[in-house]
């Protein structure tokens, strides 16, 4: 039925059809790319909440969609017949989508009584025309009790200060007893002489879309409350990671003033900078006078990573100023590795002890890229011995090499992390040998490791990732 108007107010002209159709093209090609969407959406939800937020979005929109559509088919078709006896059969035949069902109208007679009630308001309260439309005073009584004084408060005040309703509600079904939620709008309709003679409404019955709100919003909740727990778990990965990692980053590191080994090092975040990994550098002076140098990192990140780098760095130090050398110690970091957890995240590394006396190197790796050298403006990379990923073998054994370094000599370790544009060692080795010439007119290691930063300190890096750089002195 029409919705009645005040007294002074004109009626609306109605769209123009061809306006009409094209409305609902637009909303069913929407339909159609929201399920494309949906199809393309995993259908394991798991335990993500930003994808269980996703969907929750998707079905709203659907829905929203899809109660569009019906509305424009309703405007497009105008005026619904009058009942009939044969609305009944029409609609055990299939008749109306379901969707039409979900707006119905009404209309209040104060000085006569009457009642009008639409179909569709009658399929929404779960009623038929046997059990006629409900009076005002009796339309409470469908509510649940915590909604009963908002209706009656806005049906007075329609009656008695002339205020457009504008308000949702909660019904128990008839028949089923089903929670259906409502959302009622009306106006009072006004006599010749300014008087309340009527009241209008129309309700739509919003449930689903109320659910698929809630839906959205406790999915919100819940990924920005998994938000907040990885912005809290980041920050104690970044401070247990400061603590750990040299504090001599960009500087030099605390060796003897007459030290002829020139070093420095620098840890790259990746590019996004949320994840915080696995990797390390350290270089430190052994009781015996030779100087230790090592990089490194397990697989993984955040808090667990970044603790596991704690306990192995903690225990290389000590092995390494015990006098343990670099084949027998990565041998004893794979057991710590292995027997710390049931299931262990491997990790690379490569481990130097270099003798200024002798310019000798002795050094042993685990699964990690060797040691590039530098010399006279050319590049290569040492030949590695045997030695597997920390944590993939309890009984593995680690051997070692050695190679006599010439002053002037540049020795670069890394981690496997600085590029990641190839999914090959060979690019980001290319790409280090590549600086030899540049490297030769550096004047110190803290210019090389610059050098690097220029070549991989760009956007296209996933992991996080160490270089360490040290010049042999005359």
């Amino acid at each position: 039925m029409p919705s009645p108007l005040f007294a002074d107010r004109s009626a609306p002209q109605p769209p123009e059809r061809g306006v009409v159709d094209a409305l609902i093209t637009q909303t069913r090609r929407l339909r159609g790319d929201m399920d494309a969407v949906r199809r393309d959406a995993p259908l394991d939800l798991g335990d993500d909440a930003q994808v269980r937020w996703q969907r929750a979005l998707c079905d709203l929109a659907v829905s929203q969609l899809d109660e569009l559509g019906a509305h424009l088919g309703q405007l497009k078709d105008g005026l619904p017949p009058l009942p009939s006896a044969e609305l009944p059969e029409q609609r055990a035949g299939g008749g109306q989508p379901a969707l039409l069902s979900r707006v119905g109208s009404a209309e209040w007679n104060l000085l006569t009584d009457e009642v009008s009630w639409s179909d569709e308001l009658y399929e929404i309260f779960g009623r038929t025309r046997a059990d006629g439309p409900l009076p005002l005073d009796e339309l409470p009584s469908m509510l649940l009790p915590d909604d009963q004084c908002l209706l009656t408060a806005m049906v007075t005040d329609c009656l008695v200060d002339g205020k457009p309703i504008d308000g949702e509600f909660r019904i128990l079904r008839h028949g089923d007893g089903a929670v259906r939620t409502l959302h009622m709008m009306g106006e009072p309709v006004l006599d010749d002489e300014g008087c309340t003679a009527s009241m209008w409404a129309v309700l739509r019955d919003v449930s689903t879309l109320r659910r698929t709100q809630r839906a959205v919003r406790d999915n919100q909740d819940s990924l920005q409350h998994a938000r907040r727990l990885a912005q809290a778990e980041r920050t104690v990965a970044v401070q247990l990671q400061e603590a750990v990692l040299p504090a001599w980053c960009g500087a030099a590191p605390p060796l003897p003033v007459t030290d002829t080994l020139d070093l420095a090092a620098h840890y790259l975040p990746c590019a996004s900078g949320e994840l915080v990994g696995g990797d390390w550098y350290d270089a430190m002076e052994l009781p015996d006078g030779k100087r230790m140098l090592t990089v490194g990192g397990l697989t993984g990140h955040g808090v667990t990573a970044t603790s596991s780098v704690a306990m192995l760095l903690g225990a290389l130090r000590g092995l390494a100023l015990a006098g343990v050398r670099p084949g027998a110690l990565m041998g004893h970091l794979n057991q710590l590795l292995d027997s710390s957890s049931a299931h262990p995240s491997p990790g690379s590394a490569v481990c130097c002890q270099y003798d200024p006396a002798t310019r000798l190197l002795t050094w042993a790796q685990a699964g990690h890229p060797a040691p590039l050298l530098f010399r006279d403006g050319r590049g290569t990379a040492l030949t590695p011995p045997r030695g597997v990923l920390l944590g993939a073998a309890s009984t593995a054994a680690y051997e070692q090499a050695q190679t006599t370094l010439r002053a002037g000599d540049l020795l670069l370790l890394h981690t496997d992390g600085l590029s990641r544009r190839s999914a090959t060692d060979d690019e980001c080795r290319g790409r280090l040998l590549s600086l030899a010439p540049r490297f030769a007119g550096a004047h110190s290691a803290r210019e090389c490791v610059r050098l690097v930063l220029e070549e991989f300190g760009g956007r296209e890096r996933e992991e996080d990732a160490c270089v360490l750089a040290a010049r042999i002195g005359g």
